[in-house]
């Protein structure tokens, strides 16, 4: 099922004209951590560094984080750059954390600050405030849902259109993935990030690779994917069960470092979206020295995607395997997840099964080998084919003989369904393909 929203579609909670009582703050305030050194690192280290001035006072900002009309779009700064921005412009950081609370409370995910008037809201903002904001600032993320696909699964994907950065006019694809467990458990619904569009990593097996890479996220519109999806999902079911998130749609997070960094900080903020650590992964090819990065400075969960278990089978479907070999990856990886160690968390094997590439018992053999001394759990993607791929899905027998031969050496070894693959909404399936677009 397909709905498509309207170009200038807003998609406001509707408030009744009162108080929305999902949008509490209770009140304590923030410190400064990781938030604060991974925006200043963004500042520093992104590629269109080039800086504007805010229209007042002396803070920059990366010329992306501005939109067309040179207003500054908040979503982009952490709860501790939003306090000094508002300093910075003559207000207090009351004021920042009710812009805070009403961009990513629950029930709240505000998108013009003319919808939260205080004449007819509690804890809105005033009319002389507005004005001001609207003089410098925006609310505006950067991406504007323009439909969603609903797959016989229960799969939904919504598509985006992308109105600001370089690659304005193209889309991207965030996924709500349902998972509802056995006996009567609570409902697990999985999101699923872009940080790129497209991808520059060129996997031969993903249909996302046939893009090459049209333009990096910033912070601002990865994070605006988890509002709109929340806000999708509280409109379409009034639940609030948006419980993971996994950055594993388009593009290579560790290929945009930077921003990935700044919007996991806003996702994990206990006022704000207050997604759970250990609820949020993100997944690498294999770039090494950001995978370091990551692991030295952020909370969230690491995926691995080796897709191979030798060196000249992972090459060759692969490419950056020649760049970053699997054996100097596998070693990082022995580092920072040492088995053996009690206190240590694991990384999360991405292994997807193509037929007579890489899913022979051999091969499984390789992989406990090559994992040796590694504190993981192994989880076995079935390829999800795609239009113009040369590749086939391995078959059942082939995939429980893999796995069994995994749980034989002892390893924590899960098979991931295929979901949403009927609206091209499955891993792999993501993108827009050679020189396509959204009309």
């Amino acid at each position: 099922m397909v709905h498509s929203f309207p170009e200038k579609s807003k998609n406001v909670i509707d408030y009744e004209g009162g108080w929305n009582p999902f949008c509490i703050y209770h009140g304590r305030k923030g410190t400064k951590g990781r938030a604060q050194s991974a925006m200043t690192a963004y500042q520093s280290n992104t590629a269109d560094s080039t800086a504007t001035s805010s229209s007042i006072g002396d803070i920059q900002y990366p010329s992306s984080w501005y939109n067309a009309d040179g207003r500054l779009m908040i979503k982009n700064l952490s709860k501790e750059e939003l306090v000094a921005w508002c300093q910075s412009i003559g207000e207090d950081e009351k004021r920042a954390y009710q812009l805070w609370r009403w961009m990513y409370s629950d029930g709240c995910w505000l998108q013009n600050i003319d919808d939260a008037p205080a004449e007819h809201v509690q804890n809105g903002f005033g009319k002389s405030f507005r004005e001001k904001f609207h003089s410098m600032a925006t609310l505006d993320g950067g991406l504007e849902l323009a439909e969603s696909v609903t797959a016989s699964d229960g799969t939904v994907k919504l598509g985006f259109r992308v109105t600001h950065g370089s690659a304005v006019g193209s889309t991207i694809e965030t996924v709500l993935i349902p998972v509802v467990r056995e006996h009567g458990s609570k409902e697990r619904i999985t999101l699923c990030v872009s940080s790129q569009i497209g991808c520059n990593m060129g996997c031969k097996f993903c249909f996302t690779g046939t893009m090459g890479l049209w333009g990096n996220l910033t912070p601002g519109q990865i994070v605006e994917q988890a509002v709109a999806a929340k806000r999708y999902y509280y409109q379409e079911h009034q639940a609030l069960s948006v419980t993971n998130v996994v950055y594993m749609g388009l593009g290579e997070p560790f290929d945009n470092l930077e921003a990935v960094m700044a919007s996991i900080e806003t996702l994990l903020d206990h006022h704000g979206l207050h997604f759970s650590h250990n609820k949020v992964t993100v997944s690498t090819v294999g770039l090494i020295p950001e995978m370091k990065r990551f692991l030295e400075t952020s909370k969230a969960s690491l995926a691995v995607s080796l897709h191979g278990a030798t060196d000249e089978v992972r090459s060759s479907i692969v490419p950056v395997n020649k760049r970053y070999p699997l054996k100097d990856v596998v070693s990082t990886l022995k580092d920072y997840f040492p088995e053996g160690e009690k206190k240590a968390s694991h990384v999360l094997i991405e292994y997807t099964m193509m037929e007579g590439v890489n899913d022979s018992p051999e091969q499984a053999e390789e992989l406990l080998k090559v994992l040796e001394g590694v504190k993981c759990k192994i989880n076995l993607i079935v390829f999800n084919p795609h239009e113009g791929t040369v590749y086939r899905e391995s078959p059942k027998e082939n995939v429980d003989t893999f796995r069994d031969i995994l749980i034989r050496g002892g390893r924590v070894v899960t098979v991931r369904q295929s979901r949403g693959e009927d609206s091209m909404a499955a891993c792999g399936q993501l993108g827009e393909g050679k020189g396509k677009r959204m009309r």
